[in-house]
């Protein structure tokens, strides 16, 4: 059947994108006049649909997944913006279907906010889910931290096929205990990496409190082990395979496990001889070792003819391991930190966050519609400043003429970050986005 609202937000689209506004406009146009889009375009998929959702690393992660599934020959529709709302998928869709509406794809790998990701799965089932972690984000939107586990817990009920948790946070661990029908899969860490990712109970906890016993943990179909300069080791199959990596931060790296344990389990397929047929691991570990990093999160861009690192921070975890994964030595450093509503409203989590690490060479630069915010944050901390100007275009115009000798390196909010990437492709090579 021939549905009008395909031309029409297709129409809409175009319309936008000339006018340069946002990417999710045409979504909501088709949301409204024909609610049932998603679902009837979606079903049609032979793999069906993976969702990946949790507080931290849904971009990177979907990235990821996205890219070893090619590797194994399949063709993946994915929301590529993060635009991570369901009006945003339905933009995405727009500019894959046909004028009939069909989508040349095997399986749909969607990155979903938390609460947006209820109302996808209430009207598309996914057939996979990947849930990464739970911690205190944005607290204005969610409130507190076991509503976001409720949310995640209801993406796992409506899940048909294969759930993926993080064995290691024990909100997201605990859900397969709710669930009674898909298969659940574990990725997890090697015991000496657990203290590089505390989950918030342990970020919470005043120190030299005592610690209460962990349950026994269930086996994990991907471990990492290590992680090393430009390499890491996971294990999967009873053996450890190391491999290069491009992606940078440990955090990233722990994701790549996840995305390892979904990928894994899309890529069975069907011989047709009535048997199945595995992933094949090797590809995928070649495919890992090629990801680069999603932008914004650990992107590196090149400026005067020296890196400029763009590191995403939008809660207390992020920035803590963004801080850790990429030591402030030898960097020019700007932060620049919105508050509108993408980035959450309530910044009080900046108090949440030790920034020592940062004392021995300052900030060079501070902006964003927070920037005061942060300049008190850092003064309780010792760390010099440079200057403060909430207005990002000219800050990050001082910034990159007062350090020309000098990599740089810019923590920001979700909405900083797009203003920065905006003014940086006046000045350099900046992939696309679309």
């Amino acid at each position: 059947m021939f549905y009008f609202s395909v031309p029409l937000g297709k129409f809409v689209r175009r319309v936008s994108r000339l006018r340069g506004g946002g990417s999710a406009l045409p979504g909501l146009v088709v949301e409204k006049i024909d609610p049932g889009f998603m679902r009837r375009t979606l079903s049609t998929l032979p793999h069906g649909v993976a969702v990946v959702s949790g507080t931290n690393g849904k971009t990177t992660t979907t990235k990821m997944v996205v890219e070893l599934l090619e590797s194994q020959g399949l063709k993946v529709f994915t929301n590529r913006t993060g635009s991570n709302f369901t009006r945003g998928v339905a933009a995405a869709l727009l500019g894959e279907v046909d004028w009939r509406g069909r989508l040349d794809a095997d399986v749909a790998v969607l990155e979903l906010d938390e609460a947006h990701a209820v109302h996808f799965v209430n009207q598309v089932p996914p057939r996979y889910c990947l849930l990464l972690n739970v911690l205190r984000d944005q607290l204005d939107r969610f409130g507190e931290i076991d509503k976001t586990a409720q949310l995640l817990q209801h993406i796992a009920a409506k899940t048909t096929g294969t759930v993926v948790l993080n064995r290691e946070d024990p909100r997201v661990a605990r859900i397969a205990q709710t669930l009674d029908g898909p298969d659940v899969l574990y990725f997890g860490l090697d015991d000496s990496l657990l203290s590089t990712f505390p989950n918030d109970d342990e970020l919470r906890a005043a120190p030299g409190s005592p610690v209460p016993p962990a349950p026994p943990k269930p086996h994990a179909d991907v471990v990492l082990r290590r992680v090393g300069a430009a390499d890491a080791d996971f294990e999967y199959d009873g053996a450890t395979a190391t491999t290069a990596m491009k992606l940078r931060g440990v955090y990233n790296i722990f994701n790549a496990a996840a995305a390892l344990t979904l990928a894994r389990a899309i890529a069975v397929r069907d011989t047709g001889q009535g048997t199945t047929a595995l992933a094949d691991n090797d590809g995928l570990l070649e495919a890992l070792a090629q990801v680069a990093p999603a932008f914004g999160r650990g992107e590196s861009l090149v400026v005067d003819g020296l890196p400029l690192d763009l590191v995403l921070v939008k809660n207390p975890s992020g920035f803590r391991l963004g801080l850790k994964s990429f030591p402030a030595a030898g960097y020019a450093t700007m932060i620049a930190i919105n508050d509108n509503y993408a980035d959450g409203r309530d910044m009080s989590w900046l108090w949440d966050v030790e920034f020592d690490t940062l004392r021995e060479g300052g900030v060079d630069q501070l902006s964003g519609s927070r920037a005061y915010d942060m300049a008190l944050r850092l003064q309780y901390d010792d760390v010099a400043i440079g200057a403060v100007n909430t207005e990002i275009a000219p800050a990050l115009a001082t910034f990159i003429s007062g350090a020309k000798d000098k990599p740089k390196r810019i923590f920001c909010t979700y909405t900083a970050m797009l203003a920065i990437r905006r003014e940086l492709s006046k000045i350099t090579t900046v992939e696309v986005v679309s």
